[in-house]
């Protein structure tokens, strides 16, 4: 379900797409609104060191750096990137389709439905 709220976030309330991820894990997680409207600023390539924010966002919402990495090395071999700019212009992944691969891979390692 956080997929869908996810891409639902994305495509109808027009959030960025770190604030989509935010949003799609809300329940689950306990992500407040503060939070969703303090990412704002991480969507179009301003997360930090020019991550993609769906990923950037995925990865503040899980604690261990192991499982951070592996979501991180199977974000980068399915969009070529993880960083914004880079996956735009390779052009494999539309910015929508990152969100739903961030909130894939992180609804997979958390083991949530």
């Amino acid at each position: 379900m956080p997929v869908v709220k996810a891409k639902k976030a994305y495509k109808q309330e027009k959030l960025n797409c770190a604030q989509s991820v935010l949003r799609g894990f809300q329940e689950h997680l306990s992500v407040d609104e503060d939070q969703i409207a303090a990412a704002k600023q991480l969507g179009g390539g301003r997360a930090e060191n020019g991550c993609c924010g769906a990923l950037y966002a995925a990865g503040l919402l899980i604690r261990e750096e192991e499982a951070k990495e592996s979501i991180r090395l199977r974000f980068i071999a399915e969009a070529g990137s993880d960083k914004c700019r880079e996956i735009r212009k390779l052009g494999r992944l539309s910015c929508g389709e990152c969100v739903e691969l961030a909130a894939g891979l992180l609804a997979e390692k958390l083991a949530i439905r």
